[in-house]
């Protein structure tokens, strides 16, 4: 009987630290806890140390954390019955571990069946190239449908995010030959605006080619006519020179002369290998003239000095007959200067070649 002492001491402490341990619940910082006695609700318990009645209590923690939930991927035909399978995740919070706990059996698998129905419903009214291009627009209807609808479990919906759209094959297969089809389009577009644009540049630039062009030789003509002027006037002066020249010498020559110069002429005519000989003057006053010098015919007067000074005096001075006669430096500047004038007009045509708007301008 006394051995049986201790061993009852022993159960009543630790029965004691049961019922005391049954009474103290530990709630972590991002958890709430429902607590409940003997069936009835009784209040939420706070992060920390809880006391609460012992044996008769029950208590749930709620993680309030925010949780991930995976909807299944399933397949919705979309209002232009094009078959596509979808999936999504979402981003839920408990704000109200009552109404979590009390109002819904499990709150995740309600989110995410109702997150399928939600989904199927708003991808079944569009088409499908609005669900690829507009993916951002269904994100915020699906979460803003499935947050109006948990609010009364006490939960938040913080994000909606589809994460694939699959089409199917067939559809998969029609995109693909549309795209193709619109990229060769784009591509013949713009080989026939580069092929329109470049005829548009090679006539812009055959036209700009040709101005330039008769430009030049518009430039070549002015200036070869102008150096056949110059080589005109300057020949027509050099044989009006040669003219006054003989003319000034020729007033001066007496019979004697005349003579000894027809000498020479027939001399020089004899020389030759032809047996007909036409002279334009008469040959008796060339013989005349040739026996008056030689002192056989009557004595002809001698030019006097003053005679030949009266025959100047009718022609007139020597220099001003003459005129002018340009010297080699004169003819040197005037070269100068007309090399001058077409290197001008050189680099003029070169600066409007270099700069077309100039040469429209010009034109």
């Amino acid at each position: 009987m006394e051995y049986w002492i201790p061993v009852l001491a022993f159960v009543a402490i630790a029965a004691t630290l049961v019922v005391v341990v049954s009474g103290v619940k530990i709630v972590q910082p991002y958890e709430q806890a429902i607590y409940m006695r003997l069936g009835k609700y009784i209040r939420v318990l706070n992060q920390g140390l809880n006391v609460v009645c012992p044996l008769i209590n029950t208590v749930v923690k709620l993680d309030l954390r925010t949780q991930v939930l995976d909807v299944p991927s399933q397949e919705v035909i979309t209002r232009d019955n094009s078959p596509v399978n979808v999936d999504a995740i979402i981003y839920i919070k408990v704000t109200d571990p009552k109404n979590a706990f009390f109002e819904v059996t499990d709150y995740r698998m309600a989110t995410v069946y109702l997150a399928q129905t939600t989904l199927r419903s708003v991808i079944g009214e569009m088409e499908l190239d609005d669900i690829l291009s507009n993916r951002e627009r269904i994100n915020l209807q699906l979460r803003d449908i499935l947050d109006q609808n948990t609010d009364k479990w006490g939960v938040k919906v913080e994000n909606v995010e589809i994460r694939e759209l699959d089409p199917a094959k067939k559809v998969k297969e029609a995109m693909e030959e549309q795209t193709s089809s619109e990229r060769k389009r784009r591509a013949a577009i713009l080989q026939a605006d580069g092929m329109k644009r470049a005829a548009i540049l090679e006539a812009e630039g055959k036209k700009k080619s040709r101005i330039l062009e008769a430009e030049g030789l518009r430039q070549s003509m002015i200036l070869e006519a102008e150096g056949k002027r110059l080589a005109v006037i300057l020949e027509g002066q050099g044989d009006a020179q040669r003219l006054r020249i003989l003319s000034v010498g020729a007033a001066a020559l007496d019979s004697k002369a005349l003579s000894v110069l027809s000498m020479e002429t027939l001399k020089s005519v004899g020389e030759g290998e032809s047996t007909k000989f036409f002279f334009p003057f008469e040959l008796t006053k060339l013989v005349e003239g040739i026996s008056q010098y030689m002192g056989s015919a009557s004595t002809v007067p001698e030019r006097s000095i003053s005679d030949i000074k009266d025959i100047g005096t009718c022609i007139g001075n020597p220099d001003d007959i003459l005129g002018p006669i340009p010297k080699v430096e004169d003819i040197r500047a005037q070269m100068e200067n007309l090399d001058k004038m077409m290197d001008a007009e050189m680099k003029e045509t070169n600066s409007l070649a270099q700069n077309p708007r100039a040469a429209e301008n010009v034109e």
